[in-house]
């Protein structure tokens, strides 16, 4: 099975990657596990700090509208954390001061959304704030098992019964100028955030909740459509598992299931992500690089690789794979040609490109600028020297 590029990891990077190569022109095709940092996706790109139109586009054109304005964003246990760009449903305030009286609403036996931390947090920004819980008839059948009584099977019940939500706010609701709701709408109705906002007499605010993430995975279904919808191919439930290597470049791989069948290409990206996806793997001695053996930045001495205090910034989130300049794979020292590093697996060590969801995103921009331009060199370099025969 050949291709122009095939991009390994299905999460935010390789969508991304994929889905812009496709407008390209190009042929190519994702292999993704099916789970992605997406699931644990805040709504919001750190690190972007300018509006970028090329993204903007890319993803407006998959239905996901984004929104611009540098402040804060409200976080689930009532703090603020500096945004910028982010999903249009995701509230950006100038301060964290967003209001004078909180009405926070929760559903009767959802316990990934801890409503009173929540009014604890903001209390210390000045607000008074209100807790209530609303009963929905359409939820009982959850609640009989607490594994069903997650944000995204709560989310399917909310794209059809967010009316009674509603009805129920404005009876709720006193003198609050500001409602603050989990974000468990719009899965596959996007625009159910906007009708609630329409319909509630004040502000209202929709707060993050546990994993999985509603947003995040209403993202990944909507780039992972427009991307089929380009004619890209999708590899689900695959890994890559083994790669065939020959003078610093890759000539193939091999997946799981596929087995015995090749995937060759010009170029590669690898945009398996961070420990949770096992893109970076660790044991007691090394971290390393499952697929293709890469050459990985980290420290020796494994007592560095945390900090004791839990809250703070922990260096093995910094480490990742090696790179060069322009974003190759480093194996042995060498750069691999054709292959691409992107998104989290990167860590820290291109600081350039930012972090989180901002990284991924830029880092794989910069990548498919790179593959375009060697496309296009190698292009005008046949053209000039056409074969003899």
């Amino acid at each position: 099975m050949k291709f122009d590029t095939v991009i390994i990891g299905g999460g935010l990077a390789g969508l991304t990657a994929g889905l812009s190569l496709q407008k390209a022109g190009q042929n190519t095709a994702i292999i993704s596990t099916g789970q992605s940092a997406l699931h644990f996706f805040s709504g919001t790109f750190e690190s972007i700090e300018e509006p970028p139109q090329q993204m903007q586009r890319l993803f407006e054109e998959a239905g996901i509208r984004l929104h611009y304005e540098r402040g804060v964003r409200l976080m689930p246990l009532g703090t603020f954390r500096e945004s910028a760009l982010s999903l249009e449903d995701i509230d950006i305030f100038p301060t964290p001061k967003i209001g004078r009286k909180a009405l926070i609403i929760n559903f009767m036996g959802y316990h990934d959304f801890f409503s009173s931390f929540l009014a604890e947090g903001l209390q210390k920004q000045g607000l008074e704030c209100r807790v209530r819980f609303i009963n929905l008839p359409e939820l009982e059948k959850l609640q009989l098992s607490p594994s069903e009584m997650r944000s995204v099977q709560i989310a399917r019940a909310m794209d059809r019964v967010w009316e009674k939500v509603v009805q129920e706010i404005r009876m709720l609701l006193k003198d609050e100028d500001v409602v603050v709701l989990p974000q468990v709408f719009g899965l596959q109705d996007t625009s159910v955030p906007g009708r609630i906002r329409q319909g509630v007499p004040a502000r209202v605010v929709f707060a993050g909740t546990l994993p999985p993430s509603v947003p995040g995975i209403r993202t990944q279904m909507l780039l992972k459509k427009r991307y089929q919808l380009l004619g890209g191919s999708i590899l689900m439930g695959d890994e890559a598992v083994k790669a065939h290597i020959y003078e610093n470049r890759i000539h193939s791989i091999v997946t799981r299931n596929l087995d015995s069948h090749y995937l060759e290409a010009s170029h590669f990206i690898l945009a398996t992500g961070g420990y949770f996806s096992k893109g970076l793997v660790s044991n007691p001695f090394q971290i390393y690089e499952p697929v293709f053996g890469l050459d990985v930045e980290y420290a020796e001495d494994r007592n560095t690789w945390y900090n004791p205090a839990f809250a703070e910034d922990q260096p093995y989130m910094g480490y990742g794979v090696k790179t060069d300049g322009k974003l190759h794979a480093v194996k042995d020292g060498q750069p691999i040609d054709n292959l691409f590093v992107v998104g989290s697996i990167l860590g820290k060590t291109q600081p350039q490109f930012g972090s989180a969801a901002g990284l991924a995103v830029r880092s794989a921009l910069a990548a498919v600028d790179e593959i375009l331009r060697c496309t296009q060199n190698d292009g005008e370099e046949s053209a000039s020297n056409p074969l003899s025969f």
